[in-house]
């Protein structure tokens, strides 16, 4: 099923887009991009990891686990390459998951709890821009059910952060976890939920938190925007705060690899609306994914020389061994 699904939602897509774009056009618009923004973008969202692997230090040692702001920078660019290669850009978070949970034994509902609570900052912060591009693109842009979507999340944010902080939830919360017993849900989604309802006690710690995402967000989106630049797409920055919160959800289709397709296919449909041409809304979508290649090329590089070293130092116990032996 997950196969087809695949199959269905890549072809949809890439149909879509190839409906809409005129392929040598679209050549000229990538051949002819201004590197300089594109650069410039690059910049941002390589200098939001530091403060992002801060934050994540921050929560941690609030639950007992302490580590290096060195060592949580490097698992975040690792996850960054793990990303690309896992479907949505949850296998990033999972990835964190694994190799702080293989440092860290007997943590690991820490870990996980606090990787869940980034995720979940990361959303009301993207969303929390949303609403404010929502106030400002009312009568301005006319995008469609895109704003009326974005509403919702924005709600759908402000009752789900209720359900999981909120005391007075917990006895009805408990009262739904029974029924997911036969699905053998219950565990992880109440290890879950006890990750995070921990944090309540630490209201100072999420309200810092909570602001540092946002402006990591706010810079990351004009990053977006610097993209756009790049390829002559001439709106203001304004739109893609309405835009970014609906393509961090693309990005989470759990269907495609890193959001192949489906990105583009959103690019094309979003910035359309607003008269942007198929051609430089698809190549805004294809540089923000080389952006990402970008992002990751760090990680990637790091796990490569982690291995090799491990692979060397497999290699020479062997030898040793067998010298031994001789």
């Amino acid at each position: 099923m997950r196969a087809a699904g695949t199959l269905v939602v890549t072809g949809l897509c890439v149909a879509y887009v190839l409906w809409r774009i005129d392929l040598s056009r679209t050549g000229h618009v990538l051949a002819s991009a201004d590197p300089r923004y594109f650069g410039a973008a690059v910049a941002i969202w390589l200098a939001g990891v530091w403060p992002l692997a801060w934050r994540w230090q921050r929560l941690l040692e609030a639950r007992g686990v302490h580590d290096r702001l060195g060592w949580l920078t490097r698992a975040y660019f690792v996850s960054y390459a793990a990303s690309q290669v896992l479907p949505t850009s949850l296998g990033g978070d999972a990835a964190r998951i694994y190799q702080a949970g293989r440092r860290h034994r007997g943590d690991a509902g820490a870990i996980a709890g606090s990787v869940i609570l980034e995720r979940a900052l990361g959303g009301a912060a993207t969303l929390a821009l949303a609403a404010i591009g929502f106030a400002l693109a009312i009568g301005r842009y006319h995008v469609g059910a895109y704003l009326w979507i974005e509403l919702a999340l924005v709600v759908a944010t402000v009752g789900g952060g209720v359900l999981i902080f909120s005391r007075r939830m917990r006895r009805p919360l408990a009262r739904v976890a029974v029924l997911l017993r036969p699905l053998r849900l219950e565990r992880p989604l109440r290890a879950a939920y006890e990750g995070l309802h921990a944090y309540r006690r630490h209201t100072a710690l999420l309200v810092s938190a909570f602001a540092l995402t946002l402006g990591v967000q706010a810079l990351r989106v004009a990053g977006i925007w610097l993209i756009g630049k790049s390829v002559g797409v001439d709106l203001s920055p304004r739109p893609y705060y309405v835009m970014g919160p609906m393509l961090f959800l693309v990005m989470l289709v759990p269907f495609t690899i890193s959001g192949l397709a489906v990105r583009e296919a959103f690019f094309v449909s979003f910035l359309g609306q607003l008269g942007v041409q198929p051609d430089k809304a698809f190549s805004t979508g294809f540089l923000f994914f080389a952006l990402a290649i970008v992002l990751a090329l760090p990680g990637a590089g790091l796990a490569g020389w982690e291995a090799l070293k491990r692979s060397t130092s497999r290699a020479e116990d062997l030898r040793t061994v067998a010298r031994g032996a001789k």
